[in-house]
């Protein structure tokens, strides 16, 4: 099943600036092939269910790899039986009625 999912990973006790371990959440999530668009406060993510919540989970690991003692994920998924769902498709459904 094909999802597109936003996410937000909030490093704990790691200190003011959190970019290098968003960095390396970007990194995990090309790495497993799947296609996203950052923005100001996460990351859309189009893929299969399975794909995308493996990265997950390999996205909490290297932020715990790195030092940070915890972790806070804000996760929000979307799925559709009549079609496939994909990150384009939702902009575009709402430009085309601006």
């Amino acid at each position: 099943m094909k999802a597109v999912i936003d996410l937000g990973v909030v490093p704990i006790g790691a200190g003011v600036s959190l970019s290098k371990y968003i960095a390396a959440c970007q990194r995990v999530l090309e790495e497993a092939g799947l296609k996203t668009r950052l923005h100001a406060y996460g990351t859309n993510i189009e893929g299969e269910w399975d794909t995308v919540f493996a990265a997950i989970k390999r996205c909490h690991e290297v932020v715990h790899e790195m030092g940070a003692p915890r972790i806070y994920t804000v996760i929000k998924v979307g799925t559709r039986s009549d079609r496939e769902p994909s990150i384009e498709g939702k902009i575009e459904s709402v430009e085309s009625k601006r």
